[in-house]
């Protein structure tokens, strides 16, 4: 299946990540559309669950854009079988509670819906008081915390994880507009284990996220 506009096109430059989190082409401060960068990323997955694949072409800006999905046809004695292993989902062994905490809820409950698509258990926080009152009953596996929020930063909600028997173990993962060494280096002190700068790759988020045993 193709779909095709005559729209304003995606640069060169930009169609090896456009399929990426958070990704958008048009995303400095005077960009006149909305979103999150997120729609692609979910379209790219809702396909890879249906065992197919999409693909993206343009010619540059004003020139439009081509997006092709390709499904799989099988037998529909067969889909019942594909079906029950879609059910399956990740294996146990690498399911997470994740407690995904940042000031933009539109960003938060998008992360949270990706993750959920992939078997985790996902709760979710628009402050550093929220994200700490949930730790008190919620004992997650990893934290995906925004850095930049107002009034008790993710500095701060991280050095107090850290002090909580239930959170002192916990991945913690910085998932950031900031991306200087320097940043790096002040997640690092507040006890971050991984530092992702928008836009993060999903594969990459999945690999940290479940790398540790709970």
């Amino acid at each position: 299946m193709r779909v095709i506009d005559e729209g304003v096109g995606i640069p060169p430059a930009m169609l090896p990540s456009i399929f990426e989190l958070f990704v958008q082409a048009d995303s400095g401060p005077a960009r006149e559309r909305g979103g999150l960068g997120v729609g692609l990323t979910v379209a790219k997955m809702i396909t890879g669950l249906h065992g197919g694949s999409i693909d993206v072409r343009s010619d540059g800006p004003g020139h439009g854009a081509e997006f092709t999905v390709r499904l799989p046809l099988v037998p529909q004695s067969a889909r019942t079988e594909s079906a029950d292993a879609g059910r399956a989902g990740v294996p146990l062994a690498a399911q997470r509670r994740i407690l995904v905490v940042d000031d933009n809820a539109d960003a938060a409950a998008s992360l949270a819906l990706l993750l959920k698509f992939s078997g985790h258990e996902v709760h979710v926080a628009h402050d550093g008081e929220a994200a700490l009152r949930l730790t008190e009953t919620l004992r997650p596996d990893a934290v995906l915390l925004d850095v930049g929020m107002p009034g008790m930063d993710g500095y701060e909600v991280a050095r107090r994880l850290r002090l909580r028997p239930g959170t002192k173990d916990a991945v913690i993962i910085a998932v950031t507009g900031y991306g200087a060494e320097a940043d790096r280096r002040r997640t690092r002190a507040a006890g971050f284990d991984h530092h992702l700068t928008k836009p993060i790759e999903l594969e990459s988020l999945a690999d940290l996220i479940t790398r540790r045993d709970s």
